[in-house]
This record gives structure tokens, sequence and C-alpha cells, in this order.
């Protein structure tokens, strides 16, 4: 029996080992996980817009109000992959009958105001989430995060990761086009 337990911590490694192992092969995409909020309306939230820029900050009203699709990307001035989906941000920015929002997330104003100036502003409206806390309501698990949500103010869509990668963005179209016809 003593023998038997001394094996023990051999077993107990090995299969931990296997799972690890197994979750690192196959076609399993992390970002590919569906959010607890598809098919529910926007969070509740109120933030203040970057300071020192012109504008209010963003509610949940307005999105919720907009009668509009409305995209929501959550953005950071330090995060690389935000800045490679950037000018497919101002695509959808010229894009009619949809509205682009933004929720700088965890960022310093000064940042945020100079990363907008030198990429350009896509966004109708900015809120501020300095501490994270409505980002972690939304679900968030990392920047970027791109959200659809219908003129009824249901989120209909959600993209983890940078629009830039393969596919993403047409998906993106195709869900915006979708929310306008529901």
């Amino acid at each position: 029996m003593i023998r038997l337990l001394a094996f023990l911590p051999v077993v107990i490694a090995l299969g931990l080992g296997a799972f690890m192992l197994w979750g690192l092969t196959g076609d399993r995409d992390p970002s590919d996980r569906p959010s607890a909020l598809m098919g529910h309306t926007v969070p509740a939230f109120d933030l203040e817009g970057i300071d020192g820029m012109d504008g209010p900050g963003l509610s949940s009203d307005d999105i919720s109000d907009a009668g509009q699709p409305v995209v929501v990307n959550i953005f950071a001035s330090w995060c690389g992959p935000c800045r490679q989906e950037h000018p497919l941000l101002e695509t959808v920015a010229a894009m009619s009958g949809v509205s682009i929002v933004g929720i700088n997330y965890k960022n310093e104003a000064f940042q945020a105001r100079r990363w907008l100036a030198e990429m350009g502003n896509p966004f109708h409206k900015i809120g501020a989430d300095l501490d994270g806390r409505v980002s972690l309501d939304w679900g968030v698990t990392g920047v970027p995060e791109t959200f659809v949500i219908n003129a009824e103010g249901v989120i209909v869509y959600r993209h983890t990761g940078s629009l830039a990668e393969p596919g993403a963005f047409d998906a993106l179209k195709g869900a915006i086009v979708a929310a306008g016809q529901s």
C-alpha cells in the first residue's frame, strides 16, 4: 500500500501534463469563447470622457437609445493589436447606418489623447474606463474587443482580438448588416 502511495504524485503529474498538452494542441482558440452577454442588453454604465478632449463621455443609454446598430470597441494606446485594427475602425466610422463608440481601457488621458491625435479618432463618443470595471462588466478579457449592438440595444456579436486578423473584419461587417436588419 505504501509503495502505491509513493507513485501517486507521479501519476498526478503525468495526468496534469497530459491535460496541459491536450490544451495546447488542436484547433482550440482561446479567443473564440462565447460571451455571456450575447443576446442580452448592454450592461448599465456611465463613463466620463477622456480628460482634455471635447465631448461627453459614454453611457449605456448612448448605445441602447441609438436607434441603429452600434459598434463598441474597447481599446488602449499601449495595445499593439489596437494599432493594427485602427484603420478598419475608421472604415466602420465612414459606413452609413452605424455608430461607433469607444471605451478607453485603463489608459491615462494624455496617452489616449496623443494616440487618437496620431491615429485619428473614429469614435462618435468615448468613455474612459480608468479602473477597468466597466470592461469587466462587458466580459472583456483583453484589448481589443469589439461588440455589435443592434438597434434594440442587444449585443449580437463579439470579436476578441484585432479586427485585422484574417476574416475578422468581414465577420464584423456581416454582423453590422445583420444588426441593422433585426
